[in-house]
């Protein structure tokens, strides 16, 4: 596997961050990248985020100017769009899936349809926690749709000082609940009651961020980002309605996500995450935040379950890199989107700079 930088996403006055963003391809067979915009001061998770879009007509080589396709409404307390994850829907609609953070302290994902390939977005579909508020946290590239036609996403919820309501507290210790729709999006409910750590595991931050993957024969497993040196995971087996109780996985890691997806062009598995190779011991760097995510690496399957020894992508010590997106042009080829913030003397934190790079699988 070798990695060729293609395109970034760099901050600037008034753009403080790009960040968590992902890929589709249009009918007339450009690529599309849709992803979260800061637009003002701050690059904070909270701050004023809009989604955006760019189109490639060279497979990623080069890319349009940036443009605006959904801003938050101020009359709704709605103050940031984040996280995309983008879906051809059954009728030939693009789904765009985004959170939407309100005030007071609440996060919810939604399903926007456009008809016009980006041009336009129809109205929003709650779609994780249909009847209830609450912090549900959903990254980017994260729905999926299983062989029977299902669409299934994952979320972290976290607790509010309401409970699992909106308020003025945030406990970073997530639990992760599962989310379904058998009508292609139009309608949604959660499946199983949400799963968690262990009351007495030593754990900030609980099951944070989760993904969802089919395996051969319709197993579902999930993973999720903790605290505890590597990602954890759970099966189902019967479509997402129950999970099995979460265990540690294969994968060591920082607390930092992880993204694996089914290449449709030859049926192998990706997985792109940050390893924690003598972790605990390791100098990390003292300039900027980065939380320890480096090196980037990529590991590839054929089942889904047993992968292949990784292979470094990125590993810059003063650089942190995360929130993948990935997208298969064909069956040796791959491009992925990421945050690489940490180099430039304008990036203060690794979320304020995204690269797209192109892999050669």
């Amino acid at each position: 596997m070798t990695l060729t930088r293609l395109y970034q996403l760099a901050p600037g006055k008034g753009n403080p961050r790009n960040s968590e963003g992902a890929f589709i391809t249009l009918k007339d067979g450009r690529i599309a990248f849709v992803w979260s915009r800061y637009n003002g001061e701050s690059a904070d998770d909270h701050a004023y985020c809009e989604i955006a879009v760019i189109t490639s007509s060279d497979l990623g080589e080069t890319w349009s100017e940036p443009r605006i396709i959904a801003k938050p409404d101020f009359d709704k307390n709605e103050d940031n769009y984040m996280s995309v994850s983008l879906m051809r829907m059954a009728n030939g609609d693009i789904g765009v899936f985004y959170l939407v953070k309100t005030k007071p302290l609440a996060a919810c994902l939604v399903l926007r349809r456009s008809s016009d390939e980006l041009e336009t977005l129809g109205d929003p579909v709650r779609v994780v926690a249909p009847h209830y508020p609450g912090y549900y946290v959903v990254n980017n590239d994260r729905v999926i749709r299983t062989e029977k036609g299902r669409l299934l996403t994952a979320a972290a919820l976290h607790p509010t000082s309401l409970g699992y309501v909106q308020g003025d507290h945030f406990s970073g210790r997530g639990r992760a609940v599962f989310f379904a729709s058998d009508d292609d999006g139009y309608t949604w409910y959660q499946t199983s009651e949400p799963i968690s750590l262990p009351s007495m595991s030593y754990t900030g931050t609980g099951l944070q961020e989760p993904g969802i993957l089919e395996l051969p024969g319709g197993t579902l497993y999930a993973y999720f980002r903790t605290d505890l040196g590597r990602q954890y995971e759970s099966v189902s087996i019967d479509g997402g309605e129950n999970w099995f109780a979460p265990q540690p996985s294969r994968f060591t890691s920082p607390d930092s996500p992880m993204l694996i997806k089914k290449n449709p062009c030859n049926n192998k598995y990706y997985a792109l995450w940050n390893p924690a190779p003598l972790y605990p011991t390791r100098e990390l760097t003292k300039n900027r935040w980065t939380g320890g995510r480096n090196p980037f690496v990529m590991a590839q399957s054929d089942d889904g379950v047993h992968f292949s020894a990784p292979t470094i992508l990125e590993d810059n010590p003063e650089a942190g890199f995360c929130y993948p997106a990935m997208h298969f042009l064909d069956e040796k080829t791959a491009l992925i989107a990421y945050c690489a913030g940490g180099i430039d003397p304008a990036d203060w934190m690794t979320l304020t700079r995204t690269v797209i790079s192109r892999v050669d699988l």
